[in-house]
């Protein structure tokens, strides 16, 4: 049986930025021959330290920059590996204000506004990081908007993080389809809701049963 078409009745397609768009573990994967065998566990640790940073400090009230708690998510990575020269940390933080886009985002992004659907990214990531991050993918010219939850200063999940994008967008939650790779997001924004697309390229099982996504994906490329 077809699948339902995920964008019927939906005037914009709104993307998480990293681990969604961007492929969080480039920067680390660019220089893993000098980092040596524990880069792959130096980027998982990069990452998980990243997100928690932004929930703790969510859930303070102590609103700080995701670029920021990046550095200071790697500066943790890198003392829990000591074998790992810690000289690398500048040319790994270039390399993630540059990340690699998916291959499939650009010809999605392109066939949505086809279709006449607005295509936007909304993340934690902080306005310079994603103008970098967007400009460096070549992205520029095919999302009509960039949000970042700085304008509100809190993180994800927050409900008035997502309620920004209503605001920023002038628009109805009925008529936002939200994109995540991260399950935690998906959740977050079904909370809210949003009807909310779960692309899990890993095929990992889901955690939150409570907040179902309207649909799953394992790539972007199974949208349209």
């Amino acid at each position: 049986m077809p699948r339902p078409d995920l964008l019927a009745g939906k005037s914009h397609a709104v993307f998480d930025a990293y681990g969604t768009l961007f492929d969080v573990h480039a920067a680390v994967a660019r220089h893993a021959g000098e980092l040596g065998p524990r880069a792959q566990a130096l980027s998982e640790v990069w990452r998980t330290k990243q997100l928690e940073y932004s929930w703790v400090h969510g859930l303070m009230g102590r609103y700080v920059g995701f670029w920021d708690l990046t550095e200071r998510a790697l500066d943790f990575a890198l003392a829990l590996h000591p074998e790992i020269d810690r000289a690398c940390r500048e040319k790994l933080l270039d390399a993630y204000r540059d990340l690699d886009a998916y291959d499939e985002v650009p010809g999605l992004l392109e066939r949505l506004r086809g279709r006449g659907v607005r295509t936007a990214l909304f993340s934690n990531g902080n306005a310079a990081m994603l103008e970098r991050a967007v400009a460096s993918a070549g992205l520029d010219a095919r999302l009509d908007a960039v949000l970042s939850v700085d304008a509100v200063k809190t993180f994800k999940t927050a409900p008035e993080a997502y309620r920004m994008v209503l605001d920023r967008l002038r628009t109805a939650r009925e008529s936002v389809l939200f994109f995540s790779s991260n399950r935690w997001d998906i959740a977050g924004a079904t909370a809210f809701g949003f009807d909310a697309v779960w692309v899990n390229r890993k095929e990992l099982p889901d955690e939150y049963p409570d907040q179902p996504p309207c649909a799953v994906v394992k790539s972007l490329e199974d949208v349209i």
